[in-house]
C-alpha cells in the first residue's frame, strides 16, 4: 500500500483495517448523524464527501430546500444531545397559511390546540452543526473532494476520483449514507445483489427568495405559506435572518411548466396572473427564477439494502421520498436510530444487523413514500377547498372530544414517533369507524323519518 493510499483511508501505515472500523459514503445531514451514533459505539469512523468542506461555504445555489424539523428529527438529535443546539437556530412554524389568488390568505393550524409546530431549519446549517459534532468525537474523520467511483462489496475496498487521482480505501464496514443518487447504491447495482426503481414526478423544483421587508419578515414567519393552484404550488419557509425560501413546485412541460416560461416577460406575466402578492415582495424573483436550476422530485425504491454482511444502504440511499410531507430528513434521522437498535439486537454484528435494519424499517419507509405522494395532492389541490377545511375542522372537533383515541394522520406523522406503517393503519380504522358511525347515524336518521311519516299519515286518517 502506498502513502498516497494511506493518506486516503486514514489507516495506519502498514496496517490493513481493524475491526471496530466504519466507512460512511457521505457526509450530508443522515452520514454526519450516523458517524455520532456510530461513534458513541466505540466505533472508528471516517465520513467520505464527494463535495468541499460545507463549513463556512454559501449553501449551492438553488438546492437547499429548507427542512421542516419534526419530532422524528429532534428525537434523533436528543439522543446525542444536540437538540438545544439545533434548535436555537431554528423557527416554529405551527399552521399553513394558504394563499388564494385574490383574496386575505387563511391560517390552518397543523394540531387541535394550535400550539404544536413543526420547525423551519436550513439545510446547511444544521449540516454545519452535525459535521462539527460528528467531527468533534473521539474516532471520527472526515475528508471532502473523494468521489466514490468503485467499491468491492466482497472485501470493502473502496475507490475514489480526488483532484490528485484515485485513492483506494478500505473497511470492514461501508455504509451509503449518500443521498438519493447515491454512489453506493450504483455501485451495488452494478455488482448485481440489488434492483432499483426510480419513479420520477413529472414535476420539478425551483427556489426563489423573498428578502427581508425593512429589516423584518415580509410574511408571518410562524406559518409554512402555500400557495396552492391546482396541479401547481410554490411554498415558502421563514429563516433566521428574517428571509423566506420559496419552493416552486411545477410541472416541467405544459402551460404553466418550467419549459414554458423561459422568458423574462412570461416569468413576470405568469407570476402576475397566479401569484400577486409575492410580486411586491421579492423584486429580484424574476432573475432568481431564471438563474437558479431546476430540480427533480422522485421516490426511490431498491431492494435489498445490503450486501455480503459488511456494505449497508441508509436515509436516501435506500428509499428517498418526494419532500411534501417534511419527513425526507426526519425519516432518515429515524433511521439511524433504529440502526442503533439493530446493532444493539445483534450484539454489533453487522452481518445481522443490517438485514435486521432492513426488515424493520421497509414497511415503514414505503408507508411514509406513499402518504408523501399523496400530501401532494393535498398541498396542491385541497388545502383551498372549503369542503377539505371544513373536513378539518371536525377532525380537530373530533381530537378534542376524543383525546389520545382520535388522533389525525398530520399528528402522529409529524408530532409522534409512532411508527409511519403503523400510522397509516390506525388512521385506516379511525376512517372506518366514522364511516360506519356516519352510516349508522343515517340509517337511525332514516328509521326515524320514517317512523315519523307513518305516524303522520295513521293520524290524518282517523
Amino acid at each position: 500500500m502506498t502513502p498516497r493510499e494511506h493518506a486516503g483511508n486514514g489507516l495506519p501505515p502498514g496496517g490493513g483495517p481493524r475491526m471496530g472500523e466504519v466507512a460512511v459514503v457521505g457526509a450530508g445531514l443522515t452520514g454526519c448523524l450516523l458517524a455520532c451514533f456510530l461513534a458513541r459505539r466505540g466505533y472508528q469512523v471516517t465520513l467520505y464527501e464527494r463535495r468541499p468542506d460545507p463549513r463556512g461555504r454559501p449553501p449551492e445555489r438553488g438546492r437547499s430546500i429548507n427542512l421542516a424539523l419534526s419530532e422524528r428529527g429532534l428525537d434523533a438529535l436528543r439522543r446525542i444531545g444536540l437538540d438545544g443546539q439545533v434548535m436555537a437556530g431554528a423557527l416554529p412554524m405551527r399552521g399553513r397559511m394558504v394563499h388564494p389568488v385574490r383574496g386575505t390568505p387563511g391560517f390552518q393550524p397543523y394540531s387541535t390546540h394550535g400550539d404544536r409546530a413543526i420547525n423551519s431549519i436550513g439545510r446547511g446549517a444544521l449540516n454545519d452543526a452535525l459535521l462539527a459534532a460528528a467531527t468533534g468525537r473521539p474516532g471520527v474523520r472526515a475528508v471532502f473532494g473523494h468521489r466514490l467511483t468503485g467499491l468491492d462489496p466482497a472485501s470493502g475496498t473502496m475507490t475514489f476520483q480526488t483532484e490528485d487521482g484515485e485513492v483506494k480505501a478500505s473497511a470492514p464496514v461501508v455504509l451509503g449514507a449518500d443521498g438519493a443518487g447515491s454512489a453506493v447504491r450504483g455501485r451495488l447495482l452494478a455488482y448485481g445483489t440489488l434492483t432499483e426503481t426510480v419513479d420520477l414526478l413529472d414535476h420539478g423544483y425551483k427556489e426563489l427568495t423573498i428578502p427581508p421587508h425593512d429589516g423584518d419578515f415580509a410574511l408571518d414567519p410562524g406559518a409554512l405559506h402555500i400557495w396552492p393552484r391546482g396541479t401547481s404550488m410554490m411554498i415558502a419557509l421563514p429563516n433566521p435572518d428574517r428571509s423566506f425560501t420559496c419552493t416552486l413546485f411545477w410541472p416541467a412541460d405544459g402551460p404553466g411548466g418550467f419549459a414554458s416560461l423561459d422568458a423574462p416577460e412570461a416569468v413576470e406575466r405568469h407570476f402576475r396572473a397566479e401569484y400577486p402578492d409575492v410580486m411586491p415582495l421579492a423584486p429580484g424573483l424574476v432573475e432568481d427564477y431564471l438563474r437558479n436550476p431546476v430540480g427533480t422530485l422522485g421516490t426511490v425504491r431498491c431492494a435489498s439494502w445490503h450486501a455480503e454482511g459488511r456494505v449497508g444502504l441508509i436515509g436516501d440511499a435506500a428509499h428517498a421520498i418526494v419532500p411534501f410531507y417534511g419527513q425526507g430528513a426526519n425519516c432518515a434521522f429515524e433511521d439511524v436510530v433504529e440502526l442503533d437498535r439493530c446493532l444493539d439486537a445483534a450484539g454489533d454484528d453487522w452481518a445481522e444487523a443490517l438485514p435486521l435494519f432492513e426488515a424493520r424499517r421497509r414497511d415503514d419507509t414505503e408507508a411514509i413514500a406513499r402518504m408523501a405522494l399523496a400530501n401532494f395532492v393535498e398541498m396542491r389541490d385541497k388545502v383551498a377547498s372549503p369542503v377539505f377545511r371544513l373536513g378539518k375542522s371536525v377532525e380537530h372537533a373530533l381530537e378534542r372530544a376524543l383525546p389520545g383515541r382520535y388522533v389525525s394522520r398530520y399528528e402522529l406523522v409529524s408530532f409522534s414517533t409512532m411508527p409511519y406503517a403503523r400510522v397509516r393503519r390506525r388512521v385506516r380504522r379511525q376512517h372506518q369507524v366514522l364511516a360506519a358511525l356516519a352510516g349508522a347515524g343515517t340509517l337511525v336518521l332514516g328509521a326515524l323519518a320514517v317512523r315519523a311519516a307513518r305516524g303522520g299519515t295513521g293520524g290524518r286518517g282517523t
